[in-house]
């Protein structure tokens, strides 16, 4: 008998993921426990640093990426989930993207323009008019418009171009959406392409479940979320904690300081999975947001790692889990001093 986190009895059946067992108070191991992949989810997986955030989000990935009807888009500013091509999963290096994914808006957001100044005026329009970002630079080249304003645009759009995400073959919704998911690997991109790429990647996936030009529901898991949610990825992770329900796009946001996101982020997670943490602004970040449940958080998380305290909203629970062994390899681990030594003895 197992119980599905995120499903009411009425819910029914549908696809499910194996997260780990109840663990009781003596240590002792207890009933499985699922977490339901049938319905659209926002959920936030925290914890310090080594208490298991990271591998818990591989472990939905896995489950995601096994289930019929829902793909996983994993973003990995770490490299550490390279080991889902096991799932069949693909990991795609340096990942680039069309600039037609980005909206007006987003150009303007990521490169600090307001659209209504004269020069992220015309960034607007370049980003309205054409679908490539040459064909951007050129809008802006034969604009009508001083001198001064085309020479900044183009300045930031040659910026864009710097950073070497942006291309006409880049990952378009079905490249990215695949039946086992797509693994992002941004971690050799710096944090204006990674943002970039983020904002893409969420707003394709929204675009395309509003417009329904994709037949399965995608979960978008973002680790190290607390530094996308402060960039230009923001609203369009926003977006999808507060619109995603509807289309049946998911956010799973983990990070290892929940004090640092928004709070639009910990509210409308329907779904927590906390690690162990102990600085104090993060327990309070939580806390705030779940008086009914996390009253003494402090003294309910667990310690272990891998073990986790997990708030479900939809039966309106909490309980303490251990999270299962994962499948495939994670990179997540820190190697140590020692271990190098005996590979050289």
């Amino acid at each position: 008998m197992s119980f599905v986190l995120g499903r009411r009895r009425e819910d029914g059946d549908g696809p499910s993921g194996v997260l780990g067992h109840f663990l009781a108070r003596d240590g002792s191991r207890g009933a499985q426990v699922r977490v339901d992949l049938d319905g659209p989810h926002a959920a936030l997986v925290v914890g310090k640093r080594g208490a298991g955030k990271s591998y818990t989000a591989g472990v939905l990935a896995e489950a995601l990426a096994d289930a019929a009807g829902v793909t996983p888009v994993v973003v990995d500013p770490m490299g550490v989930f390279a080991g889902l091509a096991d799932c069949g999963t693909r990991v795609v290096t340096a990942p680039a993207v069309a600039a037609e994914t980005l909206s007006p808006a987003a150009w303007c957001d990521l490169l600090s323009l307001s659209p209504e100044g004269a020069v992220g005026g015309l960034v607007w329009e370049a980003a309205t008019a054409a679908d490539t970002l040459a064909g951007m630079r050129e809008a802006v080249d034969t604009a009508e418009a001083p001198a001064s304003d085309r020479r900044a645009a183009a300045n930031h759009l040659r910026l864009a171009a710097s950073w070497g995400v942006f291309d006409p073959e880049g990952l378009a919704v079905d490249g990215l959406a695949g039946p086992a998911g797509t693994v992002l690997d941004t971690s050799g991109l710096a944090a204006a392409p990674m943002n970039a790429v983020v904002r893409a990647a969420a707003d394709a996936l929204y675009r395309a479940r509003v417009e329904g030009t994709l037949d399965r529901l995608p979960w978008l898991l973002v680790d190290e979320a607390h530094a996308l949610f402060s960039g230009v990825a923001g609203p369009g992770l926003e977006r999808l904690l507060t619109r995603g329900r509807a289309p049946g796009v998911s956010l799973v946001a983990a990070t290892q300081r929940p004090s640092a996101l928004p709070g639009v982020a910990v509210s409308q997670a329907d779904l927590l999975v906390a690690h162990h943490l102990t600085a104090g602004a993060d327990i309070d970040a939580l806390r705030r947001t779940r008086p009914t449940y996390l009253t003494d958080l402090g003294e309910r998380l667990p310690e272990g790692t891998g073990e986790a305290l997990v708030v479900d909203e939809a039966t309106e629970t909490a309980h303490t889990v251990t999270v299962r062994r994962r499948r495939t390899p994670h990179g997540g681990d820190s190697p140590s001093a020692s271990a190098l030594v005996e590979e050289v003895d």
